[in-house]
């Protein structure tokens, strides 16, 4: 496990860590290692856990409840470990996303976030814009809460916001038809017109909008408009907040050529070991079965 420079762990892309797998994810830190399992080829490797050897633990969660209250973060940070929170928000939902907490709650925990840590180790997520419509036929969206969001966002001083439009898969529209309603591909006027709304929105509150994996639109957006393409996980960031040596290499895993501006990190999360328990009816995963939750 020696390594020659630190590397950036991502916990995790593929299932909400602090949310439902914190208990693993600290036996994983005291045993010094991670046991990663290869998507493709099922192949287990071990990652070094040490502090030493991570230069920064980016978690990704809807939901920090467990991680603040079981005070997770305090032993990490105690332990040496730099922490970034990429902190998915969006409109409440229930059916969306029916097992996501109240938004007051998360508002909350974004507050909490933002006194816990440096406000710039924090990126606010609304992600994905669902445009659909409902059982009556009627065109709706979710961005009804987003102003309200913006604002307690720009009170945690966060300075960051990244949006990306759903991909409508083909499980999506499985589930979407089950629920009643259909997903819209908003056309690319649609989406530009939505995308000036939030900038304007977020210009007002000192936040910067950046899309994640969104290049065909961001290549049409008028001159003016300073929306960029993101890096969620964003180890030119990280170098400018800690320091210290780090890969600046761009993550060839994810999906460039659509935009996606993250930089080299390994991802300890597991499709098949650690399911998601939010079943959001855009999830482009395999929601887990409510019968296992771990609440």
């Amino acid at each position: 496990m020696i390594q020659s420079i630190p590397r950036v762990i991502s916990a995790s892309r593929r299932t909400d860590i602090p949310a439902f797998y914190m208990d693993w994810f600290m036996q994983q830190i005291r045993q010094g290692y991670f046991e990663v399992q290869n998507p493709y080829n099922q192949r287990i490797s071990r990652i070094s856990s040490l502090p030493e050897d991570v230069h920064t633990l980016v978690f990704w969660s809807k939901n920090y409840a467990r991680f603040l209250h079981g005070g997770y973060a305090d032993q990490l940070i105690s332990a040496g470990y730099r922490l970034f929170f990429n902190f998915t928000v969006n409109s409440e939902s229930g059916l969306l996303e029916p097992h996501v907490s109240p938004l007051s709650e998360r508002l909350n925990q974004m507050i909490q976030l933002g006194r816990l840590v440096d406000p710039r180790c924090i990126t606010w997520r609304f992600d994905p814009i669902c445009v659909y419509r409902n059982a009556n036929g009627d065109e709706t969206d979710n961005m009804n809460d987003f102003l309200r969001i913006a604002d307690v966002a720009a009170s945690a001083e966060i300075t960051t916001c990244i949006v990306s439009f759903l991909d409508i898969y083909a499980k999506v529209r499985k589930r979407a038809d089950a629920a009643g309603i259909q997903f819209i591909d908003p056309s690319p006027d649609r989406q530009i017109e939505i995308l000036t709304g939030l900038e304007n929105i977020l210009d007002t509150r000192h936040i910067r909008l950046y899309t994640c994996c969104e290049k065909e639109v961001l290549n049409l957006m008028p001159r003016e408009s300073r929306i960029q393409k993101s890096s969620c996980v964003p180890n030119h960031h990280l170098l400018e907040i800690y320091g210290g040596n780090i890969s600046l290499q761009a993550d060839t895993g994810q999906r460039i050529k659509q935009g996606c501006g993250c930089r080299v990190s390994t991802d300890i999360g597991s499709y098949r070991i650690h399911p998601c328990y939010h079943n959001c009816l855009f999830c482009y995963a395999n929601p887990a079965p409510l019968s296992g939750i771990n609440e």
